[in-house]
């Protein structure tokens, strides 16, 4: 039986030997497929915070950007609304000229609207009975003897300036048109006095 015992202590003593041997081997694969995940994960990881990190500075970025766009956009639409003003006042300012200044204007657009000569002159209640002979005088005399204008009965419902009217044909004249037509001209002028 010693002999017995001696070969059973042997074969598992080569057992142990070669079961350390395999868990050895296991314990060291598993230690690098571990290290190598490890590795893999921190990669994972840092790549995943790197696409963080450029996601959050994109997004600034763009909000930023955004802001800007809409401040630009603010200041246009407060730089149109002035210049807007800007022609809303010299239409005023045209309307509440001097009586002999005034006269003289809507004498000369009259006078420069007139075809015929023999057409009426239409103001607004107010510039009628403040103006309204002057002004047909006025534009009579600057067309000489084809000058025949007459003041209408009729008022307009507008604040300065004048229509000239030959039956159903009239050539407005009024201070707000006359500021209109010069607003496409004149807004980078304007722009220009208001904003450099």
């Amino acid at each position: 039986m010693k002999g017995t015992e001696k070969i059973i202590a042997h074969i598992r003593s080569d057992a142990e030997a070669q079961c350390g041997a395999i868990l050895a081997a296991a314990k060291e694969k598993a230690d690098a497929i571990r290290a190598d995940f490890d590795a893999q994960a921190a990669e994972a990881y840092a790549e995943r915070i790197r696409a963080g990190v450029k996601s959050c500075a994109d997004e600034g970025d763009s909000a930023a950007r955004l802001g800007r766009m809409e401040a630009k956009k603010e200041l246009l639409a407060l730089k149109q609304q002035m210049i807007s003003r800007s022609f809303d006042e010299a239409a005023k300012k045209l309307a509440s000229l001097p009586e002999v200044e005034y006269v003289a204007l809507l004498g000369k657009l009259a006078a420069n609207a007139s075809v015929t000569g023999e057409e009426e002159i239409v103001l607004n209640a107010a510039d009628r009975a403040r103006v309204g002979e002057a002004v047909v005088k006025a534009a009579n005399e600057r067309l000489g003897e084809k000058g025949k204008l007459r003041l209408s009965a009729s008022t307009g419902e507008f604040d300065g300036g004048l229509i000239l009217r030959r039956g159903n044909i009239e050539v407005n004249c009024t201070t707000s048109l006359l500021v209109e037509l010069c607003r496409g001209e004149l807004s980078a002028a304007i722009a220009g006095v208001l904003f450099d």
